[in-house]
């Protein structure tokens, strides 16, 4: 008689990976520590974007975008949770994306995308791109007699101004986005759609080697561990940290040195684990000469602005958005 299936993996109780392959997710998530905000001003609905995988995203929009002059600009939102756990629907995602919505008064998206260890990397990066697409879509169906997911995207947005916002392993998923999209041919084939930058929130870098931040104190909800569990569920059957789509640039990390990388504004706390490879990475791009704005939140830790958006650093996170959104509005 065999022994009983044993746990393998378990984060924080939410995903639990057994020795026999069998994989349990939990529907009750202790969301209590969020803060609760009803912002009234905001409007939102879910879509089906990819239907051969069951994927969805929500729209979000202010409820006076139809009364606008002008067209509003589109704003995505990949959500974090070390590309294991996560979603749409979860508290704090849809609290960021409504802050999002009524702060920079643009149309949100935010798209679910598979999740280890179900489906490893690169799915998540493959869905992120197939819900830019979906606006595509979308956009080319609102010129003819399309629906536009029930007339929200009918009239008042602006597909020429769309930016991506990566929280985590979402800013991770950012980054890859910004190198498919680095290419001409594939940018082009966006069209109407233009991504004009990305703003990558403390995203989920890794590397074999440790960083001094990586060895220095746990945060209070991250720790080195849980960072590396889920790196383990994440990345593709036998590779390590080092793995391109955890490393921009570990050893076998395709060069950046000539990708016609877009615009982008990194975020990172200043007592997070992650924050030496936030600031690598923007020193190593602008060393390229790319265009890469760095800023660091002093005594803040990871998700101080997707689990707070209301808070005074998600106020400063807000205008910073918007500032950057100007400036790259026309590049």
């Amino acid at each position: 008689m065999g022994s009983l299936p044993h746990l393998v993996e378990d984060c924080m109780g939410v995903l639990q990976l057994y020795s026999d392959g069998t994989i349990f997710r939990s529907k009750n998530v202790d969301f209590s520590w969020i803060p609760v905000v009803d912002d009234s001003t905001v409007l939102f609905k879910d879509c089906l974007f990819d239907k051969k995988h069951s994927l969805y995203l929500r729209l979000y929009k202010p409820a006076t975008a139809a009364a606008e002059p002008s067209k509003i600009p589109v704003v995505y939102y990949l959500h974090g949770g070390g590309f294991c756990v996560g979603s749409r629907a979860w508290p704090n995602s849809h609290i960021c994306c409504t802050r999002l919505a009524s702060g920079l008064g643009v149309l949100v998206v935010a798209p679910d995308y598979r999740l280890a260890p179900e489906h490893r990397l690169p799915a998540a990066m493959d869905d992120a791109h197939e819900a830019v697409k979906w606006l595509r879509d979308q956009a080319s169906s609102c010129e003819g007699d399309g629906c536009c997911c029930d007339g929200w995207l009918t009239n008042g947005v602006d597909f020429d101004r769309v930016f991506i916002v990566g929280d985590s392993s979402g800013g991770n998923m950012a980054h890859q986005l910004a190198v498919r999209l680095s290419n001409e041919a594939a940018a082009d084939e966006l069209r109407p759609v233009r991504v004009r930058g990305y703003i990558l929130l403390a995203p989920f870098f890794g590397g074999v080697a440790r960083t001094k931040s990586e060895e220095g104190p746990s945060e209070a909800l991250l720790n080195l561990e849980i960072l590396d569990r889920f790196w383990r569920l994440s990345m593709p059957a036998g590779e390590d940290r080092d793995h391109p789509l955890a490393n921009p640039f570990g050893p076998t990390s395709p060069s950046l040195e000539w990708a016609a990388l877009g615009p982008i504004l990194a975020m990172v706390g200043g007592d997070e684990l992650l924050k030496d490879r936030v600031g690598d990475y923007a020193r190593r791009l602008l060393s390229m000469g790319k265009k890469v704005e760095y800023v660091e939140f002093e005594g803040k830790q990871h998700g101080f602005f997707t689990n707070n958006p209301y808070s005074d650093a998600g106020s400063r996170v807000i205008e910073l958005i918007r500032e950057f959104m100007l400036k790259n509005s026309n590049n």
